[in-house]
């Protein structure tokens, strides 16, 4: 049973870990199905083991983890899942490429299902070469309102909501916080954040932690906004967590002796968007969120750490 104590998750092992066959089998469901059907095709212990099963995968790795190019850094999907199979398609499937995903994967898109399904498989067949960090939505106080908890309802039944929505929380809570590219490039779902003071701090943050407090140095890599025109921090609008600019950038990558900072959060309309004479790149890779019209785009980065954007038009919905 999900337990809430100081803001941690009390892990329960459930049985019935899966094995890589079983993952595979569960990965050519996902694929093969479509909207309909794909609840008749997973079942919800399979769901439920998944969750399980990726929970043990992920709480063996630190909050910091670092892996080496070549990679594709993909921004939020939420749920996205027709953008998601096209990144794979237009830039490999797993294991050909290595990937980092910088969180946001449920909520807003009507897939959610399907995207955290698939990506759990992948990260248990590859856990060194198949990053999944944390985004803001993967916390149990934000999903319950925006997506995911109302979409298990829907789609296999009021009867299996609440425990199969805390299964995925319970995995989501060992998410790390921070991807680190060839040493060089940081990856975080959303900023930057005045508490944060070295490396070390980043690989020694916290696990597992249900919903992170307000303020933290948690919530600030999960909520925080790069803001064009201000100095230092400022309070976010969001009512959540800081806005930063452009000299912190500057700071951290002194800070952290970084040369590039990769991070989602913010819908950007070309799926990329520069901030900070390019040493800060926002990539966003759910095309045509909310209805807006955007592309999609994923971040290429090259066994010498050059990098280049993949652009996705938007596709309706």
């Amino acid at each position: 049973m999900l337990q809430l104590q100081h803001h941690i998750f009390a892990t329960s092992i459930m049985t019935g870990p899966l094995s890589i066959s079983q993952v595979d089998a569960i990965i050519e469901k996902v694929k093969q199905s479509s909207y309909q059907n794909f609840t008749e095709s997973v079942s919800v212990d399979e769901v439920h083991f998944l969750c399980e099963t990726a929970l043990n995968v992920l709480r063996l790795e630190p909050s910091l983890i670092e892996i080496r190019p070549p990679v594709i850094i993909c921004g939020d999907i939420h749920g996205h899942f027709t953008d998601l199979m096209r990144i794979f398609t237009r830039v490999g499937h797993p294991p050909d490429r290595n990937f980092v995903f910088l969180g946001n994967y449920v909520d807003r898109g009507k897939q959610s299902l399907e995207t955290a399904v698939l990506l759990f498989c992948y990260k248990i067949k590859y856990p060194e070469t198949f990053i999944l960090l944390r985004g803001n939505h993967e916390s149990s106080a934000i999903n319950r309102s925006n997506g995911l908890f109302e979409e298990i309802g829907q789609r296999y039944g009021q009867q299996h909501a609440q425990l199969l929505w805390k299964h995925f929380n319970q995995a989501f809570a060992w998410l790390p916080y921070v991807g680190l590219v060839g040493k060089r490039i940081l990856c975080v779902h959303a900023g930057l954040s005045p508490s944060l003071q070295s490396m070390d701090q980043l690989r020694k943050l916290r696990r597992p932690v249900a919903d992170p407090p307000n303020p933290s140095l948690e919530l600030d890599i999960l909520w925080a906004d790069a803001e064009p025109g201000i100095q230092g921090f400022r309070a976010n609008t969001r009512g959540a967590s800081v806005m930063f600019g452009e000299d912190v950038v500057a700071n951290v990558r002194k800070l952290l002796d970084v040369s590039l900072i990769v991070r989602s959060h913010q819908p950007v309309k070309n799926g990329a968007e520069v901030f900070a004479e390019n040493r800060l790149i926002t990539i966003f890779s759910a095309s045509n969120y909310a209805g807006h019209g955007n592309s999609g785009a994923v971040l290429v980065v090259d066994a010498s750490m050059n990098y280049t954007t993949e652009f996705f038009p938007p596709i309706a919905e």
